[in-house]
């Protein structure tokens, strides 16, 4: 690793390849914890909410890589951190023997000594990794600074997280709402070919939606589009 300290740190995008909405908020985590300690050579940061979505941001592309080997195998200082909720401070990786495969890639890239810390805040969990060329250089990271920064971070990151959800169930409510018209009249029509009730007629439509693998709100357009023409037999079928 010859640049300790880059001046863009790098993030890491999605599978699909675009960049995660709480990388920019890593970034700036991995980059203020790196200048807050003298020996820190670089650092990365990486948030988790129990889904398959692990964005992360490094101050250089070899500690990207060193968070890409432990995310995959689920071994090494982040997975630990994560597992027991406090910090893991690896002091010497020359005479470290755990996470055999990262500690061979971190010496392999110049790296000497680590700690990782997590911070927890509302069903997430943010590591922040802090990396030196030298032994024994990080092991006052837990305190100070470096915590105050990952605790706000932590906290930033859930509160966006929260935003995002509510925006979610909003969308999902205006699609419900603009759906519910045509819901309706399917149901309306279901109703007088089968001579059922109201509750009934929804769970025609429901059952329909669900064999045929169709939304809910697209079967129903179908319906009221043939005004239940050629249905009845198939609606009746589905309420024996």
């Amino acid at each position: 690793m010859r640049q300790p300290r880059p001046s863009a740190p790098q993030v890491q995008a999605g599978e699909n390849g675009l960049e995660h909405p709480g990388t920019r908020r890593l970034s700036e985590l991995a980059e203020g914890a790196a200048h807050c300690m003298p020996d820190c050579c670089g650092a990365v940061a990486t948030a988790s909410d129990g889904s398959d979505a692990r964005p992360s941001a490094a101050t250089h592309p070899d500690l990207a890589a060193l968070a890409s080997v432990q995310l995959r195998s689920g071994e090494g200082p982040i997975p630990t951190a994560e597992e027991d909720g406090r910090p893991v401070d690896a002091a010497d990786l020359l005479r470290e023997r755990r996470w055999p495969q990262y500690r061979a890639l971190a010496l392999d890239s110049g790296v000497r000594s680590d700690v990782t810390i997590p911070f927890h805040s509302g069903g997430l969990t943010v590591t922040l990794s802090l990396y030196s060329f030298h032994a024994g250089t990080l092991r006052d990271a837990p305190r100070g600074p470096v915590r105050a920064l990952g605790d706000l971070a932590a906290a930033c990151l859930a509160r966006e997280r929260s935003y995002q959800a509510v925006l979610t169930e909003l969308d999902q409510l205006g699609a419900a709402l603009r759906t519910r018209p045509v819901v309706d009249q399917a149901c309306g029509i279901v109703m007088h070919v089968l001579a059922c009730d109201a509750d009934e007629a929804f769970t025609v439509l429901r059952r329909i939606s669900q064999t045929t693998n169709r939304k809910l709100a697209d079967v129903a357009s179908a319906v009221v589009e043939r005004r239940g023409r050629g249905l009845e037999r198939e609606f009746a079928a589905l309420t024996r």
